[in-house]
């Protein structure tokens, strides 16, 4: 284990991560670190696990960190902490394997050696043996990362987001012209309704000025205090988000009079638009709809990406042409009675997420035939 992101060097780091995902780069990871969103003051330990080659280089690296809380997950297990400290066990900390704050699915085997997968779970398994933690979890797990972790024994849960296709559409009424007509009259409402009176405009690069962030610290903050009491991310965050990768960030803006009243901000992958935080300082109906989801499908389309990833839950998203979309997480859990009193839990939910997801898929917004 090392002492955090900030013991690889930015080169060794991307290599095993790649440069498909933002989220698993070195730059945005160290941000976290670096800003002091990420430690372990704020139960966030990083401790990544890695694995080096003969020269010395990292080849295989787990983005790993001693959590002493379960918040900033999204992958809830409250349940499973109480149950384990009523028996008399101490739950935390455990060992999380995921980007902090993020819900985003993407590679959590970072792999320079693609055969070196199943000795980095074992490694995983020996840093929560050796230590006496409670258990081990890998959340929001890229769909290909899945059996590597189910043949290892770990047990797989699934949940459901909502992520939109492109299906090669020219423009946003190219997508409308997909809809069934009720919808598509709906959409257009909603946007004409939202943007009545405002501007919008996508920021990226060295077009985000330290005055842009600033606005969007005061909506992330309003949102933050809404939603957790305490905004998981700092100020300075957003500073050296765009100072690492702002050619990877997307800042929409909403304007009345040329100032920003709403924002929401985005990361660009390889074929993925990712939404991520929003907020505003003036209710407007309907704009959470317009910069969140419509915004983000008009980036999309512009930039020929196939998927825009609009965050955790939400059936609202369903309407605006967001399809179910089931995601993944694997969990380590040493204990046997513990493990199975788990592992029928996670039989049922999965059971009644597949249900719910071929239920909800019936309900889009798509025309039929």
């Amino acid at each position: 284990m090392a002492g955090g992101i900030a013991a690889f060097s930015q080169p060794d780091w991307d290599a095993c991560a790649g440069d498909d995902n933002p989220f698993v780069s070195h730059a945005f990871l160290s941000a976290l670190e670096d800003s002091g969103s990420a430690v372990a003051r704020t139960g966030w330990q990083p401790v990544p696990i890695a694995i080096d080659d003969a020269q010395g280089r990292p080849a295989a690296i787990l983005p790993a960190y001693a959590k002493t809380h379960s918040r900033g997950e999204y992958v809830f297990d409250h349940g499973w902490a109480d149950a384990w400290q009523r028996a008399g066990g101490q739950y935390y900390p455990k060992l999380q394997i995921a980007v902090p704050f993020s819900p985003v699915p993407g590679p959590r085997l970072l792999l320079r050696d693609e055969s070196l997968a199943a000795a980095l779970i074992a490694a995983a398994e020996s840093v929560v043996v050796q230590n006496d933690l409670s258990s081990a979890h890998a959340t929001f797990l890229a769909p290909e990362q899945v059996p590597l972790f189910e043949a290892a024994g770990w047990l797989i849960r699934t949940d459901t987001q909502f992520h939109w296709a492109n299906q090669g559409y020219g423009d946003f009424d190219d997508f409308l012209g997909a809809l069934a007509s009720r919808k598509r009259k709906g959409i257009r409402k909603e946007r004409a309704t939202a943007r009545e009176g405002l501007d919008f405009v996508h920021l990226t690069g060295r077009e985000i000025e330290e005055r842009h962030w600033d606005a969007f610290w005061r909506f992330y903050q309003d949102t933050g205090a809404r939603k957790w009491g305490t905004p998981y991310l700092t100020r300075s965050f957003f500073s050296l988000l765009g100072e690492r990768m702002g050619d990877k960030v997307i800042l929409m803006l909403a304007l009345r009079n040329g100032q920003p009243i709403a924002g929401a901000l985005n990361l660009v992958g390889r074929e993925t638009l990712y939404g991520r935080y929003w907020g505003c300082i003036e209710e407007v109906p309907c704009l959470h709809f317009e910069l969140c989801y419509y915004q983000a499908i008009d980036a999309a389309i512009a930039r020929g990406l196939k998927t825009v990833e609009a965050g955790a839950q939400g059936d609202h998203k369903l309407a605006r042409g967001y399809e179910p979309t089931l995601t993944w997480s694997a969990h380590f859990i040493p204990d046997a009675g513990f493990r199975r009193a788990v592992d029928d839990y996670l039989a049922q939910e999965r059971a009644a997420i597949e249900r719910n997801v071929e239920a909800l898929a019936e309900e889009l917004p798509f025309r039929k035939g």
